[in-house]
């Protein structure tokens, strides 16, 4: 799962909830220099999961492609 294609998201804007169109994926917590771990993360079976460090929760949702995110802010651009 360490591969580059590994889509990455952040919560810069501190909102509740972001929605994600993958189940496996990367957390960075915010934009750099203010960025956690960027730590991957794995839904498995499930369609929400909670970032260890920043406790931003991820919903899945099928409506969006793998790289894509809601509120689209929160795709993080290397």
């Amino acid at each position: 799962m360490a591969s580059t294609d590994t889509p990455k998201f952040h919560n810069d804007m501190g909102v509740a909830v972001i929605e994600i169109g993958t189940r496996k994926f990367q957390c960075t917590g915010a934009k750099p220099p203010f960025d956690h771990p960027h730590v991957f993360l794995d839904m498995g079976d499930d369609s929400e999961i909670v970032c260890p460090y920043c406790s931003t929760l991820y919903r899945y949702s099928s409506a969006l492609k793998p790289d894509e995110a809601r509120p689209l802010e929160a795709v993080f651009v290397d």
